[in-house]
């Protein structure tokens, strides 16, 4: 496994490493919305495990689709030729859009995970990625 993480360009573990902070920020941010409205509504807003799984599950699959994004690129940028990494980028992005999808299933059907908590943290990576983009600015 060493050699896995040795061959990871430094750029993605440090922007990998941005938005897994910010993601989880917002989580924790998205758990305390749900605590205030369980407070308002504690009949029509649940605030039990199932949020908590499914904000830490979904932030897992959020950041991993991001990591997963940068290893593309960084394959896509040593491609020998346009057409190899127009490929390399088609099949990364299917392969990412079918984790994706198949975690918005198993948060909708599973009943250990709370729907809401477990989709809207895939939006999170590009929340904190625009957040940061702003405050650099």
């Amino acid at each position: 496994m060493g050699s896995f993480f040795g061959n990871i360009q430094p750029a993605v573990k440090k922007e990998t490493k941005k938005v897994a902070v910010s993601t989880a920020v917002c989580v924790v941010f998205m758990w305390i919305v749900f605590a205030v409205f369980h407070m308002l509504t504690p009949q029509k807003v649940p605030f039990d495990y199932t949020v908590f799984l499914g904000g830490i599950a979904g932030g897992i699959v959020a950041v991993l689709n991001f990591f997963l994004m940068g290893l593309a690129v960084q394959k896509v940028v040593a491609a020998k030729d346009e057409e190899e990494a127009r490929m390399l980028m088609k099949s990364s992005y299917s392969r990412r859009m079918m984790l994706q999808m198949l975690w918005v299933v198993a948060a909708i059907a599973a009943p250990c995970f709370h729907f809401v908590a477990g989709i809207a943290p895939l939006l999170f990576p590009s929340i904190g990625i625009k957040v940061l983009g702003i405050m650099k600015k």
